[in-house]
């Protein structure tokens, strides 16, 4: 009786198990492996670290530069320039005062966290202090003359935010083109910071330049000048890793300088 329960077949009951045979003991194939691997590449969002290092969202910039998006529509993405605005009040004001005194190293301490807040304001700022003041210096020497026929010029603030805001976003732009085509390997916001807070000494030049004294005037916008053409040669050239360009650096110095004679002659004279 026992020998006949024994043979009775079993493959039809629930819960049981096939015996493993020799062939299912095999490796799976690398075919088979690859497709798992694929499949666990597909979860969204991927998890942190390996290859992909993890979920940035569109837009965002990688580590912490927007030239290193494999993208270029990110340069034209208001969304990648937002963590550049993320900066504290007291980081602001020790890369303005870094500004005023080139020697303290402003490169190196925008170069792990350059921002864009600063440059903004100080741009901005710029450019009402010197529609404002402008005309303001312009009734002051009039009212030696005649008071009666001074009038206010609208013009002045129409050319301050052209040039004003042209220069701090062009010209950074196109020597950040001319260094990389000369071989080195600048950062185009790290140019637009340092350009941006280049033009913070013109604030309190332009304040002086209310005295109504010309060559009182010519000595303030010259030491302007020279004081913004210094701090741009000294970062650039450290930015340049040691590389020749001595040329595109004595450039961009002279620019600067031709920029304070343009605030001196158009806004003062």
């Amino acid at each position: 009786m026992e020998e006949g329960y024994a043979n009775l077949p079993t493959s039809h009951l629930l819960g049981s198990v096939p015996a493993v045979t020799q062939d299912d003991r095999k490796p799976a194939a690398p075919a088979a492996q690859d497709a798992g691997a694929t499949s666990r590449l597909q979860e969204f969002p991927p998890a942190p670290g390996g290859n992909g290092g993890g979920y940035r969202p569109p837009g965002a910039p990688a580590d912490g530069d927007v030239e290193n998006q494999a993208n270029w529509k990110g340069y034209f993405n208001v969304a990648s320039y937002a963590p550049y605005f993320n900066v504290d009040t007291d980081v602001v004001v020790d890369r303005l005062v870094s500004s005023v005194y080139p020697m303290d190293g402003f490169y190196r301490k925008i170069d792990a966290n350059p921002d864009m807040y600063g440059p903004l304001w100080i741009t901005t700022t710029l450019i009402f202090m010197l529609a404002a003041l402008g005309n303001f210096a312009t009734y002051l020497m009039q009212k030696k003359k005649d008071p009666v026929i001074w009038n206010f010029d609208v013009g002045y603030f129409n050319w301050a935010a052209s040039v004003m805001y042209g220069y701090a976003i062009i010209v950074p732009a196109i020597f950040f083109f001319l260094f990389q085509y000369f071989g080195s390997r600048p950062s185009l916001v790290r140019f637009w910071c340092m350009w941006g807070y280049s033009l913070f000494v013109f604030i309190p030049a332009s304040v002086l330049l209310l005295i109504p004294v010309e060559f009182l005037r010519w000595v303030i916008i010259a030491l302007a000048g020279g004081a913004s053409s210094w701090f741009i040669a000294l970062n650039l050239k450290e930015c340049t890793e040691g590389a020749d360009l001595m040329v595109l650096i004595a450039s961009a110095s002279v620019l600067q300088f031709a920029l304070a004679l343009f605030i001196k002659v158009f806004f003062f004279a």
